[in-house]
């Protein structure tokens, strides 16, 4: 009897892979929804920039980071599926020019439809795209400025939305944009523990390797808690997503004493995150941006 064999996935099954579809609602949903609360209307900008924030943006985001981070992803048994990609060498440089190819109509299209403020806001978070995992900056080796450019990945999209948009930029949501970023910097953070092993071992420094996997996952309870306290300075009803970060806290909370070498179990806390992120983290940004453009 014959062995089958079964193939290679091809390039465009791990480029798919590569982009994380689990995650793409992260970074789309924030520029539609503050796009969408401040003009009211469905226009060009809306659609060319919810595509791009959707797809373009998450393949560049992941995808040099799998590119750049292979030979630790290799050692990292949790690398090859809905966590992260694990492209093999030979797909690298097709990789990188999909990812940046992908962007180039985009990033042009919404340089025509906006103005220089915007300009420098896209130009910010595509530099964070890249600064993170490329060699020469990786971002993602500073500890604390990691999760700084990490949050602002998922924070920056709201921005430009705004920025686009033309929103009124009152205290108000200046401090739901601040605790938006304390969300992202807590979500990173936590996701930092599960690696602290693998990391260490190829060479790799994170907040949660230099600062140790209990005390970053107080500095992320502490971060969540942070976003719920900034969100009780909105008037009703934008104040009530401050209870949103009670789920966030509950799922860190387990492993408030995890040590270093125990570190990888908060990978089941991780997993939850995942999924909890979509009833609770796109739910505040909702209720926030409806509230500052004044939607009831």
């Amino acid at each position: 009897m014959r062995d089958v064999v079964i193939g290679e996935p091809s390039l465009a099954r791990r480029l798919l892979l590569a982009s994380r579809p689990v995650s793409w609602i992260n970074t789309a949903f924030p520029f539609a929804a503050a796009m969408l609360l401040t003009t009211g209307q469905v226009d060009a900008r809306l659609i060319i920039g919810t595509l791009f924030f959707l797809v373009p943006y998450n393949l560049a985001m992941y995808g040099i980071n799998d590119v750049f981070d292979y030979a630790s992803d290799a050692q990292n048994p949790r690398k090859g599926g809905v966590e992260g990609a694990l492209l093999p060498p030979s797909t690298h440089r097709a990789t990188l020019l999909w990812s940046v190819g992908l962007l180039v109509p985009f990033v042009v299209a919404l340089v025509a439809l906006g103005g220089p403020a915007s300009w420098a806001v896209l130009a910010v978070s595509l530099f964070a795209v890249v600064a993170y995992s490329a060699r020469g900056l990786r971002f993602k080796e500073v500890p604390v400025l990691d999760s700084i450019t990490s949050s602002t990945h998922f924070v920056s999209p709201a921005v430009y939305g705004l920025v686009l948009a033309g929103a009124d930029w009152t205290p108000q949501l200046w401090a739901i944009l601040v605790a938006f970023f304390c969300w992202g910097m807590a979500s990173h953070a936590f996701g930092a523990v599960q690696d602290v092993v693998p990391d260490r071992e190829g060479g790799i420094a994170s907040i949660a390797t230099v600062l140790g996997a209990r005390a970053t996952v107080h500095l992320a309870i502490g971060l969540w808690a942070a976003a719920g306290a900034l969100m009780l300075l909105a008037p009703w009803p934008a104040s009530a997503a401050a209870l949103v970060a009670v789920p966030y806290i509950a799922l860190a909370a387990p492993f408030w004493s995890i040590t270093d070498e125990g570190s990888a179990a908060a990978n089941r806390g991780w997993r939850r995150f995942l999924w909890v992120n979509y009833a609770c983290g796109f739910l505040v940004t909702m209720v926030c941006i409806a509230w500052a453009m004044g939607v009831r």
